[in-house]
């Protein structure tokens, strides 16, 4: 019986100690928050005039950082994808002497889908041929983790 008793006795004491070194739960670090509309707005519009200031200084740089992989862009001279589009920047077939955008509008299709749209003014030559004055342009983006992609860009010649 006593030594029924002292193992009893042991096991208790055992038990508290290892129940007594159990970690405490850390709380876990709050998620970030969300990106509001309005500042998937900023980004966007901010990323869109980047991505045509970088043009008019052919840096690919912001394109290959800002282009999804599966970028499609359509203009006058057809469709071309992310590394065509940094090829022509590379080879730097275009003098653009200035750029502004205006008109900007942004729709959100989707909670990760947007579309911008807007009038481009521009002066330059691309191959020796001068730009249009002025283009409507749209580009879509969609948001994949936190981070907004430009994956479609189109143009029109405005009248």
């Amino acid at each position: 019986m006593k030594r029924f008793s002292l193992v009893l006795l042991l096991t208790l004491a055992f038990a508290s100690l290892t129940h007594a070194q159990e970690p405490t739960a850390s709380p876990s670090p709050a998620p970030k928050p969300a990106m509001s509309k309005g500042q998937s707005q900023k980004t966007i519009i901010a990323t869109e005039r980047k991505l045509w200031d970088a043009w008019k200084a052919q840096d690919v740089k912001p394109f290959r950082a800002n282009l999804s992989t599966d970028t499609v862009l359509i203009g006058d001279t057809g469709v071309a994808d992310k590394e065509t589009v940094l090829k022509m920047i590379g080879a730097g077939g275009c003098e653009v002497k200035s750029v502004s955008l205006s008109d900007i509008k942004i729709k959100f299709v989707a909670s990760n889908v947007a579309v911008i749209t807007y009038k481009a003014a521009q002066e330059g030559t691309c191959g020796g041929e001068a730009l249009p004055a002025s283009v409507w342009a749209s580009s879509v983006y969609v948001k994949r983790g936190n981070k907004w992609w430009a994956v479609s860009h189109q143009e029109t010649t405005a009248k």
